[in-house]
């Protein structure tokens, strides 16, 4: 009696869910360029969100939304790298330290205790914690690939801290006013207290060129701390899996390796490797590869499962973006900047 041979399927094709995910995330950048405010990330999220409840993609299209929204997220973070120059910002982030470093710390704490109160469940209690304590969206992203959230507890999280970004914008110049905050003193709250790039620098210049300009910086020296935040959860989440007695517990497996990139690309940008006419096409690189892997998370997360979810999660990021914002003034107010 012969043997009867079982073929082994091929595997299936990732092309349909990447090009799926790139034709609606260039939608979303067509979006974000109209509405500077909103930004393309949150436009591709919401994208992507719509289309799942609307017209779900089957499953052939899965492997591609999968595979953009794990891996095109992890190059997003190493691109980004490239636009982080460490000497450019050294004086700047000497000077915003114990500001950035206190509303870190009220961030993790606000995180913690509202997250317990408001039985916010830890991952997304984590999530939103770190978006608001490092740079939103791009602290998310650079996150998901360590602690592996479902994708709709990462559309929860990036839609929640953009809310109150879009709050910060249009609210912070007016109470900077209302204050008498210097212009350094408004840039190093803006850059501190809002989260997104491109909502720091509207408030910021909005309030004057010089408070801007000094947002900006404060900014790009916050969102250095991703390096250290990611590598602290990556320990945190390698000892929960070996005190779990996992059979395949491996730290080369959990390592962030992206962000060891992500420090390479950094120190090609410091040594001045790259010409600077580069550094634009770059940036705009970064930027697409964010929206697609945003893009694709949208359309892996379930609007049904988010509403089900109800009001706490807002709350949560509410009460951890004021603890932020306040504590930021406090320390101002403590060291005499304010």
């Amino acid at each position: 009696m012969s043997a009867v041979t079982v073929a082994t399927p091929a595997p299936t094709s990732r092309l349909p869910g990447l090009v799926l995910s790139f034709a609606l995330a260039a939608v979303a950048f067509g979006l974000g360029r109209l509405m500077p405010l909103v930004g393309g990330a949150v436009c591709g999220i919401v994208l992507g969100i719509l289309v799942r409840h609307f017209m779900a993609p089957s499953a052939r299209y899965l492997p591609g939304i999968r595979f953009a929204s794990k891996q095109v997220l992890q190059w997003s973070i190493v691109a980004l790298g490239f636009g982080l120059s460490i000497t450019q910002v050294a004086k700047t982030g000497m000077e915003s330290l114990s500001v950035t470093l206190a509303t870190v710390a009220a961030a993790g704490i606000a995180a913690w205790i509202l997250g317990r109160l408001l039985r916010v469940h830890d991952t997304l209690k984590l999530l939103i914690g770190v978006g608001t304590a490092i740079c939103g969206g791009s602290a998310i992203a650079a996150v998901v690939p360590i602690v592996k959230p479902d994708e709709h507890d990462t559309a929860f999280a990036i839609s929640t801290i953009f809310l109150f970004n879009l709050v910060a914008v249009l609210t912070f110049p007016a109470l900077g006013h209302w204050m008498g905050l210097s212009d350094l003193g408004f840039g190093l709250w803006a850059g501190t207290a809002i989260n997104d790039t491109s909502s720091v620098v509207a408030a910021g210049y909005s309030y004057s060129h010089a408070a801007g300009d000094y947002a900006t910086i404060v900014k790009l020296t916050r969102a250095t701390l991703i390096i250290p935040i990611c590598l602290a959860i990556a320990l945190i989440v390698a000892w929960r899996e070996k005190r779990g007695g996992a059979s395949d517990f491996s730290l080369a497996r959990i390592f962030p390796w992206f962000i060891l990139w992500f420090l390479v690309a950094s120190a090609i940008r410091t040594a001045g490797v790259i010409p600077e006419a580069a550094l634009p096409v770059i940036h705009f690189v970064a930027e697409c590869l964010i929206i697609v892997a945003l893009t694709a998370i949208g359309l892996s997360a379930d609007l049904r499962r988010m509403a089900s979810t109800g009001p706490r999660p807002i709350l949560l990021g509410l009460g951890v973006w004021a603890a932020v914002a306040l504590t930021s003034l406090l320390v101002q107010h403590l060291i005499g900047r304010w």
